[in-house]
């Protein structure tokens, strides 16, 4: 199964927390083609495909940005010093290729550290690293010349173009959360093609979910819809060493994960269920006791309180640059999604 263009295209558009705005461009342009696209000042985007009638309104909610890296230091050798935006582990990045976005374009770059054959002792070898004992390299002869290139505040991500494996299966940086974004996107779409849902169905690709949950907070204020959905990426429990007693069993294959929870509406966890079940897409499902670790937490305490639920796609190995995903999960969550807009009822009831 090839990737879709414009999943392509958003996954390799860089764009960490704050520095949203080439992803953000790719979902516009995207959208453009079916839907009315609004974007705000904190980073977010909105497509609103309107309602054929006097129906529920639903925001599909994606975050557009990814993790990456932020400039902090640049010492006088010509070494670029940094710190994560977002949660990292600094395992991953020792070795890694890096798109530095400056103001005059992309400068490229490598992530080093001291060599294990130089460390003393057996205990310093076995140390995991530490992002302060990492630093990047860009090819530069002195801090003057490292110094016209790069500015303090420049951010990275990792280099890399997504590429296709077996059994419908695809490697990719970015994949949390641009999948979100795609499924936002995809439901808006195949509403769209549809005709339209009773209310108005709104494809939301916001920013700063890694560091703050702005967009979310801010997008929830402005379109106050009926109901909303996080659509957001869980763990693969297929892959060696997760614990399925922990965390349940969301393998590859099983379709989207439908959250449950304290935090999460039970009315939108049931339509959720009930249209899954009808249109024959597999699904499964997982508890949480208090936070998601989604948009969903800033959410359902939006404005006067949103009815919230959360739908997530099993990824195999999250923050990392080869972070993997089924396509048909992609493909079935979007489908729900769509569906489940259209099951609104204009009567339908959230309270508890």
């Amino acid at each position: 199964m090839a990737v879709p263009e414009t999943l392509r295209k958003l996954l390799t558009a860089a764009g960490p927390s704050g520095y949203e705005q080439a992803p953000a461009a790719v979902f516009r342009e995207a959208a453009g083609a079916f839907a009315e696209v609004t974007h705000d000042s904190v980073g977010s985007t909105v497509a609103r495909v309107p309602g054929t009638g006097d129906g529920r309104s639903v925001a599909i909610v994606g975050h557009i940005d990814e993790i990456g890296l932020i400039v902090h230091h640049i010492d006088d050798d010509g070494y670029l010093w940094f710190t994560g935006v977002g949660g990292w582990d600094p395992v991953i990045l020792v070795g890694q290729r890096v798109e530095i976005a400056t103001r005059d374009g992309l400068v490229l770059g490598v992530v080093g550290k001291k060599p294990i054959h130089l460390l003393k002792t057996e205990e310093d070898r076995r140390k995991a690293p530490e992002l302060k004992g990492l630093h990047i390299d860009i090819g530069a002869k002195d801090g003057d010349d490292a110094r016209s290139r790069v500015r303090i505040g420049d951010v990275a991500v990792i280099g890399g173009e997504p590429f296709e494996m077996p059994n419908g299966r695809i490697v990719s940086r970015s994949m949390d959360n641009r999948l979100g974004c795609f499924v936002a996107l995809e439901t808006a779409r195949l509403v769209a093609e549809a005709g339209g849902a009773p209310g108005d169905v709104y494809g939301a690709a916001v920013a700063q979910e890694e560091i703050t949950f702005a967009g979310a907070r801010t997008t929830a204020f402005t379109l106050r819809p009926d109901v909303a959905i996080a659509v957001d990426v869980t763990f693969a429990t297929d892959a060696p060493g997760l614990d399925e007693k922990e965390l349940g069993r969301h393998r590859f294959g099983s379709g989207p994960v439908i959250g449950r929870g304290s935090t999460l509406d039970p009315a939108v966890f049931e339509l959720l269920h009930e249209t899954a079940e009808k249109e024959g897409i597999p699904f499964t499902v997982a508890a949480s006791a208090r936070a998601t670790g989604t948009d969903a937490d800033a959410i359902h305490f939006a404005a006067g309180g949103i009815p919230t639920g959360v739908v997530s796609i099993p990824l195999r190995y999250m923050h990392s640059p080869v972070e993997m995903v089924e396509l048909e999960d992609v493909e079935n969550t979007a489908r729900l999604l769509a569906a489940f807009a259209q099951a609104l009822k204009p009567d339908s009831d959230f309270r508890r």
